[in-house]
């Protein structure tokens, strides 16, 4: 009588960055054989997250997820990454879900698994045939975290391994408040100090002006282990008026390069945040509804306005800036924006300091590689704390390829304008 052969699945390297690629194999299968590869994730908030892939194995009885094409599922294709970018809540999950991670100091643990034939639901019923669990970090071995309460600000800087120095950077988020370090602890696996700024959060969007994000700025500058005349900042969508608001008008920093995602130049910081709020709310009937009532925004900045008080003035800008954006971003006029930046640059002989990606079918939420994508979600609009599903636009797979190759771009930018040398650039290992 034949051995019976179980199928042999490998998912290497099984701990990694959550920007690092995993290869994902199934041996000792059949040949031409039908399987399903299934990724599950639950979430902080006890919601889960699923992906799948069919494929059929080879004359070897093999499937290579990186060299073979899914031919259904959640994606299809040749796609190495499939069963991270394209997961989506599981059936019958809560309406407007995003998966964020909270706890970076814990991994994003998501388990693959083979399941014989194409099957399409029904997973947790079903038994698989060999299953692995991964573990996805933002915070490499090494990376300290250090709660930051000073001078009134709030925040959490991250610091590479090592002795240092290391360059620094400022990271801010938009509208959505809170405290988000999972980004700044990545940066830091990369070999920046990076500081998360919470910044609007309930009842502090009174006390926070142009100041507060100086004294931030100053804090990560004036750490030991960082390079006083390299720091940058980092800005997503209203994050990205800060970093340009203080990249034109500051007298007491001086960043030395901006990356700016999914934001516009529109609104400068002149004032408290509140008050910013407030005279955006002033515009808050052109925002629009789609036929799924998701809130469509992108119409309240628009047109650009031609007052030049009424926008940063991006003549006075001084240092590099790499502007990101999604051209079906739903939420912010940003190609908009990125068009009107460059025409007033070269108005003034800076345009040469602007690099602009835009890329195809991508959204709102240009997030580290990986991401699962997500075209609305709930949301809590600052100031009137209104509960809304926001459509942030792009479609899953573009979405997918801006994330990964527009963060490969991030971080060449940062190491161009912010370390001495190439040879000195440090990441972090698993």
């Amino acid at each position: 009588m034949a051995r019976t052969v179980s199928p042999v699945l490998s998912v290497l390297p099984t701990r990694a960055l959550v920007d690092e690629r995993f290869r994902v194999v199934v041996e000792n299968l059949p040949p031409w054989s039908p399987v399903t590869l299934h990724s599950l994730h639950q979430s902080e908030d006890r919601d889960y997250w699923e992906a799948y892939a069919h494929y059929v194995s080879n004359d070897r009885g093999t499937v290579t997820v990186s060299e073979d094409a899914s031919v259904g599922g959640t994606y299809t294709g040749n796609e190495a990454m499939g069963l991270l970018w394209s997961m989506r809540p599981v059936p019958g999950s809560r309406k407007g879900l995003r998966l964020r991670k909270m706890d970076i100091r814990t991994p994003i643990v998501v388990t693959i698994s083979v399941y014989k034939g194409h099957v399409a639901e029904g997973f947790q019923e079903q038994t698989p045939m060999a299953s692995v669990v991964t573990e996805r970090w933002y915070m490499a071995p090494g990376v300290r975290r250090i709660d930051i309460r000073e001078r009134g600000v709030k925040g959490t800087l991250f610091l590479p391994p090592g002795l240092g120095p290391f360059p620094g950077v400022l990271d801010l988020w938009g509208g959505g408040g809170g405290l988000v370090e999972y980004r700044s602890s990545l940066l830091a696996s990369h070999g920046f100090v990076s500081m998360a700024l919470e910044y609007f959060s309930p009842g502090q969007q009174q006390e926070v002006d142009f100041n507060y994000f100086e004294k931030a700025f100053s804090i990560v500058q004036e750490h030991p282990q960082v390079m006083k005349d390299r720091v940058g900042m980092f800005g997503l969508s209203f994050g990205t008026s800060v970093s340009l608001t203080i990249a034109a008008y500051s007298k007491l920093v001086s960043p030395r390069c901006c990356v700016c995602i999914s934001g516009s130049h529109v609104y400068p910081l002149n004032k408290p945040l509140v008050e910013i709020y407030a005279n955006i709310n002033k515009r808050i009937d052109k925002k629009r509804l789609d036929d799924q009532n998701c809130v469509i925004w992108r119409d309240v900045i628009l047109p650009i306005p031609s007052d030049p008080e009424e926008k940063i003035d991006m003549r006075r800008l001084k240092c590099p800036l790499l502007l990101v954006n999604g051209d079906d971003d739903q939420n912010w006029a940003t190609v908009e924006s990125a068009e009107d930046i460059a025409k007033m640059m070269r108005e003034a002989g800076n345009e040469h300091l602007l690099t602009t990606l835009t890329y195809p079918n991508a959204g709102h939420l240009i997030e580290p590689p990986y991401t699962p994508h997500f075209r609305s979600s709930n949301f809590i609009v600052q100031g009137s704390r209104e509960k809304v599903v926001m459509l942030w636009g792009g479609q899953t797979k573009p979405h997918a390829d801006a994330q990964e190759d527009s963060w490969e771009k991030i971080l060449a930018f940062l190491r161009q304008h912010l370390y001495p040398s190439p040879v000195t650039v440090l990441k972090a290992k698993m």
